[in-house]
């Protein structure tokens, strides 16, 4: 059921819909070396042979993980000879271009860079990442994205309907919301949709049946995760964790949660995000909720899986549910910015170390007042240094319990909040 026009193409229409970039070219017979970049299961192959199809161009397929230089050699000498004795290109194809290290990579530089070939790599791994700066200087990226639910069923229809390359011999008939229920398990990839309904229908006698939602359930199984602990997809979805819980989204952040257990995330990796959330995100508008997901790192280790999995929704939840403010955060940078980049001067003389023997000759101590001997633990008095006097870098939110500790630091320190 691989689109061989256009018209079979389904998805995508950011790539390759009408008057687009890449559809003009291919149209043009002007193809520029390329890498398709997308999730499983979204036509980078299909792609790549639909180019080499409406092209006229000669197609060589290799996959980074079984092939090598020796490999690619051999392509280059064949696409010299296609060049010079019948006038075609030589489009190859290189699926899951990540894995090939970057001496193979270099190895295609040359080629690419005089025409001998034109290169299609295929990588569900952001190449920016991935691939060589140098090849990726001579390429266009063509981002491909997951199929939607109902992309998905019309090429489960049409995989129904065709004679001649698909079902439609075998008299199969689909219960209501069956087709959505495969595309809704099949989570964007168009393969394992497919997949899917070829194994539903090798369960129905050859006289034909009833596709039912019985019947597919019995064939999936439980979903796998679209989950590398070492990928592109890792970074995204902790981001996509933290994010939440900043934004007081405790149901997206379960979600995210939920998606880096089943994927089999370390549990100490989660309990770290939330942890640095809970200072850098919460800080004092709630202090406890740097407790809490403390205590949270330290049960996990305690307990292990899958128990684990509460006392990290607890912390979840708790994080993302507590009032916000990053205004510790904020101040600990821009104290951090004074003290690289400025004169900041000497410990002032009255709060240096006291506690040894001659301290008190030099001075040191001599004139410290001791706040808790004054009514209400308070008595102004220079802490920062004197080229620094003026300096502020904290300034508490009216949010949750920060509210009181800024109202007690402006009592305190008046002239510091002076706007």
């Amino acid at each position: 059921m691989r689109p061989r026009t256009f018209e079979e193409f389904v998805g995508q229409q950011e790539a390759v819909g009408a008057g687009r970039f890449l559809r003009r070219m291919m149209e043009q017979d002007q193809v520029p070396s390329m890498i398709l970049y997308g999730p499983p299961g979204t036509g980078k192959t299909t792609l790549a042979q639909m180019i080499a199809g409406l092209t006229h161009s000669a197609f060589r397929k290799l996959n980074a993980v079984a092939s090598g230089i020796a490999d690619i050699r051999a392509i280059v000498k064949e696409a010299e000879e296609q060049r010079r004795y019948h006038q075609r290109r030589t489009i190859v194809f290189i699926d899951e271009i990540h894995r090939f290290n970057k001496s193979q990579q270099d190895v295609l530089l040359p080629y690419v860079e005089d025409g001998r070939l034109v290169l299609i790599g295929a990588t569900t791994e952001n190449p920016f990442f991935e691939v060589n700066h140098a090849l990726l200087s001579r390429v266009r990226v063509v981002r491909l994205y997951k199929l939607t639910d109902g992309q998905l069923v019309k090429i489960l229809q049409q995989a129904l309907a065709d004679e001649e390359r698909g079902l439609g011999g075998q008299h199969l008939t689909a219960a209501d919301g069956v087709l959505a229920d495969i595309a809704q398990f099949a989570g964007g990839d168009a393969r394992m949709a497919l997949n899917i309904l070829e194994e539903m229908a090798a369960m129905l006698p050859p006289s034909g049946g009833k596709l039912s939602q019985e019947l597919m359930e019995s064939i999936v199984g439980e979903r796998v995760q679209s989950y590398d602990k070492k990928g592109d997809n890792h970074y995204d979805t902790a981001s996509a964790f933290i994010k939440s819980m900043r934004g007081s989204d405790p149901d997206a952040a379960l979600h995210y949660l939920a998606r880096m257990i089943a994927g089999g995330e370390d549990v100490n990796f989660i309990a770290r995000r939330i942890v640095i959330c809970a200072s850098e995100d919460v800080g004092n508008a709630d202090p406890m909720a740097l407790v809490v997901a403390m205590a949270a790192a330290q049960a996990v280790q305690f307990v292990g899986l899958p128990e684990a999995r509460i006392t990290l929704g607890q912390a979840v939840t708790y994080v993302a549910s507590a009032p916000k403010s990053n205004a510790a955060y904020l101040g600990i940078d821009r104290a951090l910015a004074d003290v690289r980049h400025k004169n900041c001067g000497n410990v002032p003389i009255h709060l240096r170390d006291s506690h040894y023997k001659g301290a008190e000759k030099l001075g040191h101590g001599v004139d410290y007042v001791y706040p808790h001997d004054f009514p209400g633990h308070f008595e102004r008095q220079q802490y920062l240094p004197k080229e620094l006097a003026h300096a502020h870098y904290y300034e508490p939110t009216d949010i949750g319990r920060e509210r009181q500790m800024g109202e007690y630091l402006r009592r305190c320190w008046p002239e510091r909040f002076e706007k």
